[in-house]
């Protein structure tokens, strides 16, 4: 919200949707256009908004499971179509809010309600996920970071295609209890120990671990055709060549 008055977008200009999920809450609180979607689809229903009315401000907001697990499909496509939207992930590393599963994000050798030994799996990295697929700006920071995270979404919210930041967040009730990390505060701190700010490295090169080093920044920032204006222009030219 404060990136959005400090742009002066209208309210009238922006519609955000969302998941199920803790995160995916979010949109009931917000006085502004609004989806709360089925689990996973935020983002094609995103896209629905935007190729029908482009000149909207569309904003997704999900959790880790929503947009990589359930959703993870809907991600690359988006991704690699380069759609204008912004796609917050807010990763708490688990699945919270339906019991505390496993996600694909969850480090290894964490504990959930259903890795109770510890994860086997190797996690996602979102960063190089995200650029991987070709999203042309992709940002990571924590709940520790407010102040860049604004200007990040500030900078997602100024630019034509698809931007993806990903948010590495506290679950203190599931993540935190079952892996002894002493509740929210505690949590909030560990963020801001393991968190490094890098510049001008290789999105692969962007590692996030709670138990090691979370590198935050901006990865990715380029300029390339958005998907609603290539169908429009497509359109356009198919159009004048049936007419010729």
């Amino acid at each position: 919200m404060r990136a959005l008055k400090e742009l002066k977008i209208k309210r009238e200009e922006v519609v955000v949707v969302s998941g199920i999920g803790c995160t995916g809450r979010i949109t009931t609180y917000l006085r502004m256009d609004a989806a709360h979607v089925l689990h996973g689809r935020a983002i094609p229903f995103a896209l629905g908004v935007k190729l029908a009315n482009p000149k909207l401000k569309v904003i997704v907001i999900g959790g880790d499971g929503d947009i990589l697990g359930i959703g993870g499909n809907h991600l690359i496509h988006a991704a690699r179509r380069n759609i204008d939207m912004l796609v917050i992930v807010v990763n708490n590393g688990v699945y919270a809010m339906t019991g505390g599963q496993v996600a694909p994000t969850t480090p290894k050798g964490c504990r959930t309600t259903t890795s109770p030994y510890g994860n086997v799996e190797r996690p996602f990295n979102v960063v190089s996920l995200a650029s991987s697929a070709g999203a042309t700006y992709v940002a990571r920071w924590t709940t520790a970071h407010p102040l860049q995270l604004k200007e990040s979404i500030k900078e997602g919210l100024t630019r034509r295609g698809f931007s993806l930041i990903e948010v590495f967040s506290q679950c203190p009730t599931i993540y935190g209890r079952l892996n002894n990390l002493n509740g929210a505060p505690a949590m909030l701190r560990l963020l801001a120990e393991k968190s490094v700010i890098k510049k001008g490295i290789r999105p692969e090169e962007a590692v996030a671990d709670w138990g090691d080093t979370i590198v935050c920044g901006v990865f990715v920032n380029k300029v390339e055709e958005e998907f609603s204006e290539r169908i429009r222009r497509v359109t356009d030219e198919g159009r004048d060549n049936n007419r010729g």
